[in-house]
């Protein structure tokens, strides 16, 4: 997020150094009472009656959904080849597609939570008023829960050609991860370098404690998938060059040079010309940088090169000019507001902040991984270093719960941020996550059809 989020991009600008992409980070500082919150969240589409994906063309398809929305609401189209793509809100949010017609906001950078869910409120029934109309549902969970991948229609983005046919080269379950999964995220501003490392390192390990509070996907291709969240498990064998747990946020003294250095270990993708995608996938960024890119041999990546790049990279965590969050299941309306209101309370907050530090002291990022894969199979029933993964997310929720009352920050009712932990506390209280008592339902009232799933938990 930063002063930017990701705007401001520079052709012209060439880079032949690492010391110019640490300046870069340097140049997205912000004081703190500047900071900012972004929420991303997806959500899939589907046909009433017969519960399919929806396809990009047609009368009831993905571009009509895009057009209506740009004519209905004032928003600007992005194109690419012809085909209408994403749109920018006229509000400083964008709305994007996954590969597999999932639909992204992507939020403006606000003030507070109390703006953030409206926002996310806005955006939710502005679609709900097109998909009726079109006889079209939307869902929110973190992993298709009945359609097999070959299912899924592919939308008509250059980049994703070009992963499309990357992926099954680096894992088995990348085209899942771009075709069947959800996501919601949060970006959060850092104030120095050293503001910086701690979030990051802090936010990481904690990460699979998230992923647990947030377990919503335990289903795949119409029966349970034996774990609490298929979208994370998805992510563990999608690529190992750019996925998981880097190692080096938690060895020594972290900084920005070490986040360039991981990022220009990460293989490339693509290059973005004008309306093109330029296949250069497993091709060193590195080598870009000595004008030794094979095929381009002279040639010198811009800042916007970079930017492109760095969003190639798919860590728990990322830093791209703020500092995103990455292991939550998309899930609830209400749960769209929990995941930034977790982040804000705990990152935006300093005495909580310094808790948090201390809860995971010492961790290592094997011990971070092993508690990512415990997360994302056993969800608040998974451990933790040792711990109960539901004893250390009642802490973390206290902290974060103790964070946003500081901030002091009303809404029109006089309610103050901790409103928006509501869903959370109802699963730590209880200790079931969402996937818990979807999985409930699945053997008892539903009788083992998950097409009940789209019936009860459509928006």
């Amino acid at each position: 997020m930063g002063r930017v989020f990701m705007s401001g991009k520079s052709q012209t600008i060439k880079i032949t150094e690492k010391a110019q992409l640490v300046d870069w980070l340097k140049q997205q500082e912000a004081d703190a009472e500047n900071w900012l919150i972004g929420t991303e969240h997806e959500k899939f589409l589907f046909q009433k009656g017969s519960f399919r994906p929806v396809s990009y063309e047609g009368e009831t398809g993905i571009g009509e959904i895009l057009s209506r929305l740009a004519e209905k609401h004032a928003m600007t189209p992005i194109s690419e080849k012809g085909y209408i793509i994403g749109l920018k809100d006229g509000q400083g949010g964008s709305i994007t597609l996954e590969p597999g017609g999932q639909f992204e906001l992507s939020g403006a950078p606000l003030k507070n939570l109390h703006q953030t869910c409206s926002e996310t409120g806005r955006h939710l029934n502005y679609m709900r008023e097109i998909t009726t109309e079109l006889n079209l549902c939307m869902l929110g969970v973190g992993f298709q829960p009945l359609w097999k991948r070959e299912d899924i229609p592919w939308m008509p983005k250059g980049r994703y050609k070009i992963m499309r046919e990357y992926m099954p080269k680096r894992g088995n379950l990348g085209l899942d991860m771009m075709l069947r999964s959800c996501t919601v995220q949060v970006n959060l501003d850092y104030a120095s370098e050293a503001d910086m490392a701690r979030k990051f390192r802090t936010s990481l390990a904690l990460q699979p404690v998230a992923t647990a509070l947030f377990a919503n996907s335990p289903f795949k291709e119409g029966k349970p998938s034996g774990v609490k969240s298929t979208r994370a498990q998805a992510w563990t064998d999608t690529d190992p060059d750019r996925c998981g747990i880097p190692a080096c946020v938690f060895e020594g003294d972290f900084s920005y040079e070490a986040w360039v250095e991981y990022i220009l270990d990460v293989p490339m993708y693509f290059l973005h010309r004008g309306d093109s995608y330029i296949d250069v996938s497993g091709q060193s960024f590195r080598a870009f940088m000595d004008g030794k890119l094979p095929g381009f041999e002279g040639q010198l990546p811009s800042m916007e090169d970079f930017e492109e790049h760095i969003t190639t990279a798919f860590p728990e965590v990322r830093l791209k000019g703020y500092i995103e969050m990455r292991g939550a299941d998309s899930g609830s309306w209400g749960s769209i507001c929990a995941l930034p209101a977790l982040w804000v309370g705990l990152l935006y907050d300093e005495e909580s902040l310094k808790a948090a530090e201390a809860l995971v002291s010492g961790i290592s990022a094997q011990q971070v991984e092993a508690a990512r894969l415990s997360a994302l199979t056993d969800g608040l029933d998974g451990q933790f270093a040792g711990q109960p993964m539901l004893v250390l997310a009642g802490e973390m929720l206290a902290l974060s719960e103790s964070g946003l009352a500081r901030r002091q920050i009303t809404d029109g009712k006089g309610r103050d941020e901790t409103q928006y932990l509501d869903p959370l506390r109802e699963i730590v209280t209880t200790g079931k996550t969402n996937a818990d008592i979807m999985l409930d339902h699945y053997n008892s009232g539903w009788d083992r059809d998950v097409r009940h799933l789209f019936k009860l938990y459509h928006y």
